[in-house]
């Protein structure tokens, strides 16, 4: 949970500005900011976690991989599974999680930039609606939301 301070004299539009102190604006900016790096750091642990867990059905099944990988993926049952399981995998929609999130857009965009560079060395542009980024703006936006406590 992000804990935060309750603070309305950092904004004109929450106070009465004409009494504000320079002190306490100072002291409004340095808890804002202290806020926003709370926020920024929340969601730069959840992208870590995304990266420890990035493509566990590959190992965890790696057998099942490994059967649908000799046939070209003509077999497709792990491949499936695998979409189904991983948060980052958005071109089908019946794969897209109901709550995508920007952190599941930004691990798509690294896993297609490493495989291509690693694998052709190229990148293989992908495309996305602008819908899906929408629903991930909103979403992410609720994720913070849900994990912020105000205090005072």
């Amino acid at each position: 949970m992000i804990k935060i301070r309750k603070s309305e004299t950092a904004d004109t539009r929450t106070c009465d500005f004409a009494k504000v102190t320079i002190e306490i604006l100072r002291e409004s900016s340095e808890s804002h900011i202290g806020d926003v790096q709370n926020g920024l750091r929340f969601l730069a642990d959840e992208l870590r976690i995304a990266g420890c867990h990035h493509d566990k059905t590959k190992l965890s099944r790696l057998c099942m991989f490994h059967e649908d990988f000799k046939t070209g993926f003509k077999t497709t049952k792990w491949w499936e599974m695998h979409q189904s399981a991983e948060r980052h995998h958005l071109k089908e929609p019946e794969y897209i999680p109901g709550d995508v999130n920007l952190l599941d857009i930004i691990e798509m965009i690294v896993d297609g930039v490493m495989a291509g560079m690693a694998r052709s060395g190229e990148y293989r542009k992908e495309e996305i609606p602008d819908s899906l980024l929408r629903k991930a703006f909103d979403n992410t936006i609720e994720l913070l939301l849900n994990n912020v406590q105000v205090e005072g």
